[in-house]
């Protein structure tokens, strides 16, 4: 995982040139990064043909529920910092290859101390500020990204949850901030970001109760995008992907940064972050090709660029 690190920050110059598309030595080595970002806990492939503009990683750790030990952690880090240099990556899912649950939360037992009542304080501060680093990187990446949940997104996993752009949910989810239970509070952005999502009021509820909540209810409240019967979040992610995948790469990630800078301050000042994004669109081919589709009644080849 070392090496991988290594190699990914070497690829980090191609981030600020994230609508080019990668020459085929590029291409081989975006792809040996993802390869090299698997984990036995983490897998990541990209979707073939007309998908492969989708990356699915798929959380595997049956034995915690998803628990986000440090191994774990790790490899969706690299995973994420892989991701972050393809620039023929559009959209992100993440999935649970593990039966009714998403992610249980951090793994607290998974430090040097075998008793999880005499961990070492630092121990836990290390583990919490790793959670919120990787969570905050996650947030960060250019392209959309899906969290599918299927089951119980816990603690961490629900910070992980809403981390994403997006929240599609089986009806059985249970969602929930549970940590004031434990005389802490969630630590790795659940208190910043849940507000933003939901509004302050129902946040102060949620977290000081740390009651969990249907996946109807989280529908209500703004908390996800959609809610399907049970085992049928990935097909509705899936169609959502396909359809983010199929529209201009550039547009996509301005729109993105757009809304993303321009909730962070006033009005003013937002109308000039959209109108900085806008001027990056009108520079591409991709412009260009989906008003000579539209004239021609096609559908447009976005090429990223």
């Amino acid at each position: 995982m070392a090496v991988f690190s290594s190699i990914g920050k070497r690829f980090c110059n191609q981030v600020s040139k994230p609508y080019l598309l990668p020459s085929r030595l590029q291409f081989q080595s975006i792809r040996t990064l993802l390869l090299q970002s698997a984990s036995e806990s983490v897998k990541v492939h990209r979707l073939s043909d007309a998908d492969s503009g989708i990356i699915q990683i798929n959380m595997d750790r049956p034995e915690a529920k998803n628990a986000l030990g440090k191994e774990m952690l790790r490899g969706l880090l690299n995973s994420f910092e892989a991701i972050s240099t393809d620039s023929a990556a559009n959209v992100l899912m993440i999935c649970s290859s593990v039966s009714k649950v998403f992610c249980a939360g951090a793994d607290l037992k998974d430090t040097k101390s075998t008793d999880q009542l005499t961990m070492n304080v630092s121990e836990v501060r290390a583990t919490v500020n790793s959670l919120r680093s990787t969570f905050s990187f996650l947030e960060a990446l250019e392209i959309p990204t899906i969290a599918v949940i299927e089951g119980a997104a816990l603690g961490g996993g629900l910070e992980m949850a809403l981390s994403c752009d997006l929240r599609i949910c089986g009806e059985d989810a249970k969602l929930a901030l549970p940590e004031t239970g434990l005389a802490v509070i969630p630590g790795a952005g659940g208190t910043q970001r849940l507000p933003r999502l939901v509004g302050k009021s129902i946040a102060k509820e949620l977290i000081f109760t740390g009651r969990k909540i249907s996946a109807i209810d989280a529908l209500s409240i703004g908390l996800i995008n959609y809610c399907t019967p049970a085992g049928e979040a990935y097909s509705k992610a899936l169609e959502v992907a396909r359809d983010i995948n199929q529209k201009g790469p550039v547009a996509i990630r301005m729109a993105k940064r757009a809304i993303n800078e321009g909730l962070e301050v006033n009005m003013a000042s937002a109308l000039g972050v959209e109108e900085d994004c806008y001027e990056q669109t009108l520079h591409t081919n991709d412009r260009l090709e989906g008003l000579a589709a539209f004239a021609e009644k096609r559908k447009p080849s976005y090429q990223g660029k």
